[in-house]
This record gives structure tokens, C-alpha cells and sequence, in this order.
């Protein structure tokens, strides 16, 4: 049987490239956007990982979605201290979920109760940002000038972990290690195509939102 991980990878890949493709990124990776349109995904992402990582909080003891609770990975401290260098110490007062943020962190919450679903999400979210996140950070350093650890990008910096390649192996391991049927295999595939579609509405929705103020 083929291995999880590579099984998720080839069924989502159209997937993944749809999200990439989302013109709110292309105008983001061409320097077409101000500091504070930057700051509105830097704010979307604050209310998706406040709701993704405190659900991890909830499941660091659970057999089968334990093994994927990882407390350095936790993105809340590193988006406040970006979103303080974006918008200053009254920051809170600035940021609102979008629509579709809304429904994200809804679903979030929706499959707590499912450790195939939490581990859906988990690794929609980390593994993009620990490897196309990873180009990201490195252009946005170019176009706003923003320092690795200064805020404004601390969200891609992922130090506590070391070595980047070696944790994704470790993580991919993970997957191929779950004792999963083919319909929960499926149903965990499904689920990370449906994380994606909603990340990627979040981006639509921000692309909606600037050309409305433009």
C-alpha cells in the first residue's frame, strides 16, 4: 500500500497549487501591496492558529492525535510580534476575522472530536508554512525589509525546531506510522482538500476586500 503520506500528497496536490495561485499571494510576492494589506493575512492567520494550536493544546494526550501536538511549532507568540511591528502596540484594535476566517476556525473547532480531522488541518497549515512558507518569508524580508526575529515575519520562523528537511521526514513518518483503513485514509484526504478550499476562501476573500477599498 502506498505510503500515507505520499497518498495525501498526490490526491491534494491540485489543491495546493490552486492556493499558491490565489492572486492576493501574487500581488503579496510582487511588492504590490502595502505593509497593512500584508497585515491583513498576517491577522487572518492570528485567528486560524489561535484556534488551530488551542485545540492541540486540548489533544497533546490523545494516542492518535497526540503524536502530532507540537507545542514549538505554536504560532500565537511569533504573529503578535508581527502584527506589533505592522500595526503597533494597538494591534487588537485593528484586526477582525474575515467571513471566511469565520467559517475556517469554525470547522477547526468542528473536528476536535476527530483526530483524523485535527491532523487534516495540522498539516494543511504547518507543512505549507514549513516549505513554501519558507520562499515567502524570504521575499517579503526583500520587499518590506523586515529582519528574521525582529517581527513582521517572525510567523515563517520555525528556529525551535532545527533542521526543517529532518522534521518534515519526521512528521511524514508520522503519517505512515497512523493504522488507518482505507475509508479513514479517505476521509482524512477529503478533509485536507476541504482545508485547503478554506484557506484558499480566506485568501479569495482578502483579494475581494482590497479591490473594494482600491
Amino acid at each position: 500500500m502506498t505510503p500515507f503520506s505520499e497518498a495525501l500528497k498526490h490526491a491534494t496536490w491540485s489543491d495546493h497549487e490552486s492556493a499558491e495561485g490565489e492572486s492576493y499571494l501574487t500581488e503579496l510576492m510582487g511588492g504590490r501591496l502595502s505593509a497593512h494589506e500584508y497585515g491583513e493575512l498576517v491577522a487572518q492567520h492570528y485567528f486560524a492558529y489561535v484556534a488551530l494550536d488551542g485545540v492541540s493544546r486540548t489533544l497533546a494526550d490523545h494516542p492518535v492525535a497526540g503524536p502530532f501536538v507540537f507545542p514549538e511549532l505554536y504560532r500565537e507568540p511569533a504573529l503578535v510580534r508581527d502584527l506589533i511591528t505592522i500595526y503597533g502596540e494597538g494591534w487588537r484594535d485593528r484586526i477582525t476575522p474575515s467571513k471566511a476566517t469565520q467559517t475556517l476556525v469554525a470547522r477547526i473547532h468542528q473536528v476536535a472530536d476527530w483526530p483524523g480531522g485535527y491532523i487534516a488541518h495540522h498539516y494543511t497549515r504547518y507543512m505549507g508554512d514549513l516549505s513554501g512558507g519558507q520562499f515567502i518569508r524570504m521575499e517579503l524580508q526583500k520587499i518590506y525589509g523586515y529582519q528574521k526575529g525582529d517581527g513582521g515575519v517572525d510567523f515563517y520562523v520555525f528556529d525551535e525546531i532545527g533542521s526543517l528537511p529532518r522534521f518534515k521526514n519526521e512528521y511524514r513518518a508520522r503519517l505512515d506510522a497512523l493504522e488507518l483503513d482505507e475509508q479513514e485514509r479517505q476521509r482524512i484526504i477529503r478533509e485536507v482538500k476541504l482545508a485547503y478550499q478554506l484557506n484558499t476562501e480566506v485568501l479569495t476573500e482578502l483579494r475581494h476586500v482590497l479591490n473594494a477599498a482600491a
